[in-house]
């Protein structure tokens, strides 16, 4: 069975734990802490970073949410999620680079740090003006969600695919770590409500990590 070195609250792990549970592929879930830097983790990934796949049966080990993701599209048929025309993948492919790269640079990434890694590993404060930053410029994003959701009922097209989980893995560590304002972006948030109602997220949903609590309309549905 694949083992699933992750962390809690890493977007790009919960990109590669939702598009597993959507393609129904077991896995048994390892905790990680990145910052660490265990040798034996480094074995797996040089890079020190998660999700990394390890399959000990079959010597295999892969890195990288993208790498991962690909991988799993080309070898298991079930729940396609980056289908479609060759212009309806590279749409899809655009959005999860937009995801992937720029909301958590923007965002989220900046969220963990002040939030998690300062407190949990730093031992310092955050920094309130880059808090707020993060959370201008995650309206931003919202905004550019609402008009995808305005033309299309879903962000790459006519059906969910990989673009729409690598989005809400970002937003749901923004979500958890306070740094998402859902008032004036009801598409948006109509979207992400029929995302975090699936089963592949109700696990996520359902986590906790010590000390940071998520704020009370993290885990609802309907919210």
């Amino acid at each position: 069975m694949w083992q699933l070195y992750q962390f809690p609250i890493c977007p790009f792990s919960r990109k590669v734990r939702l598009l597993m549970s959507e393609k129904g592929i077991a896995y048994e879930l390892w905790r990680e802490n990145p910052w660490e830097g265990r040798e034996e983790f480094l074995m797996m990934n040089a890079a020190g970073r998660t999700p990394v796949l390890h399959d000990p049966e079959r010597g295999t080990t892969l890195c990288d949410s993208r790498a991962i993701c690909e991988y799993f599209e080309e070898t298991v048929d079930r729940s396609p999620l980056i289908n479609g025309t060759a212009a309806n993948r590279a749409e899809i492919r655009r959005l999860i680079a937009l995801f992937d790269e720029n909301f958590f640079g923007d965002v989220s990434g900046p969220l963990l740090h002040e939030r998690m890694k300062k407190r949990l590993v730093l031992r310092q404060s955050p920094d309130s003006r880059v808090l707020r930053e993060a959370m201008k410029l995650a309206h931003e994003h919202l905004y550019y969600i609402d008009y995808l959701v305005d033309n299309r009922p879903w962000l790459a097209g006519a059906t969910m695919s990989l673009a729409d989980i690598a989005a809400a893995a970002q937003i749901s560590v923004a979500d958890y770590l306070g740094g998402i304002d859902w008032s004036s972006h009801e598409q948006a948030q109509g979207w992400y409500t029929a995302i975090k109602s699936r089963p592949s997220f109700r696990p996520l949903l359902s986590e906790r990590m010590e000390v940071i609590q998520p704020p009370s309309h993290y885990a609802a549905v309907d919210v």
